[in-house]
């Protein structure tokens, strides 16, 4: 079985092949939905190459807020249609496409009104539930519950008793967003995708007014490339301005800002509950999730116009959401039981005045120029129909007959198989001499290709050792991240491929040796770049944490712009 596998050695290929010849698709941006629609045009048997600038979901689509949701805001703005799409796509992806990486996880909906607020919100999330039968992707998850304040304290005792009457359980799902990417990009390597990371977009090939392909830089090495496709699309979220703007002169249909999205880790033991919580605050709404050995607590929502490759948490972001949180719970949390914190942004949408292109409040699909689709906005949870819409578009660049989007039913790898090798991971775990909870994690992470990584360390036993720094990792995974899911530096690995970057209270720093020394036997790094990338992994984390300190964006931002980049552009 083909299983994707992404090497230095296939992204080298990869490079060549498209160098010499002319693709179908050429899909700019490997975040989900440029992933996404990478594999929906492989799999309508078109010739496809995939290029990201840094390293796959390395934007937006690492840092969210790993969930897989209808949206329970958008039934009260009356958008039925758009809840029913997320909801469908969430139950393809609990039982059918990724049910190893997506899972179902409770809500806890405190009410603190009697009657009318149980009855206006039972109302609205019994509709959640009924919206999620009606798509043929099945629910996946069990239906809601009402709860009195006795039942509601016991499934999440932390809560001030004083802060509800009661309370409504829900479900939604829970996803490792940087995993799934990278899942998404193998698949679409497995149906013949042409895959390169860290390979920047510096302009486009043009024939008139048509864009024929693009030009970029092989950022590992600063060679320059020509690649040509019949289509292009132009998958790069916050950063679709900075690629509209390659277009010399030509208007671009859509205009992007950034809304900064930050999201708290604290450990598990800081707050007991057995369910995860949604609040609502003055600004929107406030997510508790449970995080294997932590909560995640998110998010905010703030204009961003500073570093778009690495927006800084403020001081005032981890306060606003330590107030906001601290109003339900009976033990406040202070910032010293702050793990960790993630920023990312949102690419929020709207649409040149003289524009004709198709909008909706999710996302856009627009064709700026002849050979060239743009697809910008949307949500995580919709990223196979964002893509399917953008491969609809230029497959009408093609003047041919294209086979419509077929990846409803494709699963991604490792799902196929895998609810039988859950069944069956007592036997699997005594087969490798593993406790069974090391099984279950390589299973939630890996799916059925979980076998790869034991064959690891059936090679070399050492590699079934616990990483040093970050003990609920194995090894065999630093290994495997840079032998089959293209990780080609350490910040790849300690925080895309591993969230060892804010699950670790010093972010990373003591596992980064023994991981830098790991890859290093991969991708045959010398001892002088071992110690290059570890000193540019720790300058990373400094700047985190100085970041953190500051009152506003401004300061925040320029201490961590001061940081030299993990992996820089080469030139």
């Amino acid at each position: 079985m083909n299983t994707g596998a992404i090497s230095a050695q296939s992204r080298e290929a990869a490079l060549k092949a498209m160098a010499r010849e002319e693709l179908d698709v050429l899909v700019v941006g490997a975040g989900v939905v440029g992933a996404g629609a990478a594999l929906d045009a492989a799999t309508r048997g078109l010739s496809v190459g995939l290029l990201e600038a840094r390293d796959f979901a390395s934007g937006t689509s690492s840092r969210s807020s790993k969930l897989i949701h209808g949206g329970l805001r958008y039934l009260e703005m009356l958008d039925f249609a758009l809840v029913r799409e997320a909801l469908k796509e969430r139950g393809l992806l609990i039982n059918r496409l990724a049910p190893h990486l997506v899972r179902p996880v409770p809500f806890l909906y405190p009410l603190q009104h009697r009657a009318w607020e149980r009855l206006y919100v039972g109302a609205g999330i019994a509709l959640y539930d009924i919206l999620a039968l009606a798509g043929n992707g099945g629910a996946g998850v069990p239906a809601h519950k009402h709860l009195s304040r006795t039942e509601a304290l016991r499934a999440f005792p932390s809560l001030r008793p004083e802060s509800l009457v009661g309370a409504i359980r829900y479900y939604d799902a829970q996803v490792d967003d940087a995993r799934h990417t990278m899942f998404l990009v193998r698949t679409a390597a497995a149906y013949g995708v042409r895959v390169a990371a860290r390979t920047e977009v510096i302009g486009f090939l043009r024939d008139g007014r048509r864009v024929t392909g693009v030009r970029a830089r092989d950022a590992e090495t600063g060679a320059e490339l020509e690649i040509r496709a019949r289509t292009v699309i132009n998958a790069t979220g916050v950063w679709t301005g900075d690629s509209q703007a390659m277009l010399d002169g030509e208007p671009g249909q859509f205009r992007i800002t950034a809304s900064k999205g930050i999201h708290l880790v604290v450990p598990r033991e800081k707050i007991a509950g057995h369910t995860g919580m949604i609040l609502r605050t003055a600004k929107s709404v406030l997510f508790v999730i449970p995080w294997d050995r932590h909560w995640i607590i998110g998010t905010t929502d703030t204009a961003w116009e500073l570093d778009k490759a690495h927006p800084a948490a403020s001081r005032a972001d981890v306060d606003y959401l330590l107030d906001e949180v601290n109003k339900a719970l009976a033990t406040p949390l202070t910032p010293d039981d702050v793990q960790g914190v993630y920023a990312g942004l949102r690419p929020l949408l709207s649409a040149r005045a003289d524009s004709t292109a198709r909008l909706s409040r999710e996302h856009a699909v627009g064709t700026p120029v002849p050979g060239l689709v743009v697809v910008a906005g949307g949500k995580y949870t919709t990223y196979r129909v964002m893509a399917r819409d953008a491969v609809d578009a230029a497959a009408g660049q093609l003047g041919m007959r294209v086979p419509p989007s077929c990846t409803e039913q494709v699963p991604l790898l490792g799902a196929e198989g895998y609810r039988a090798a859950w069944n069956r991971r007592k036997q699997l775990a005594r087969a490798h001499h593993l406790p069974v909870s090391r099984v279950e994690h390589l299973l939630r992470r890996y799916g059925t290709l979980t076998d790869e990584v034991l064959a690891l360390i059936e090679a070399d036993p050492a590699l079934g050792e616990p990483l040093g720094g970050a003990a609920g990792y194995l090894r065999a995974e630093v290994v495997y991240a840079a032998g089959h899911e293209g990780a080609r530096h350490l910040e790849d690995v300690l925080t895309r491929r591993t969230r060892i970057s804010f699950e670790t209270a010093d972010r990373g720093v003591a596992a980064a040796r023994t991981t830098a020394r790991l890859i290093a036997t991969v991708l045959g790094w010398d001892d002088a770049e071992t110690e290059k990338e570890i000193s540019r992994y720790e300058a990373r984390v400094v700047a985190e944490l100085a970041a953190q300190e500051q009152p506003d964006d401004e300061t925040a931002d320029a201490i961590r712009r001061d940081a030299p980049d993990v992996a820089p552009l080469a030139v």
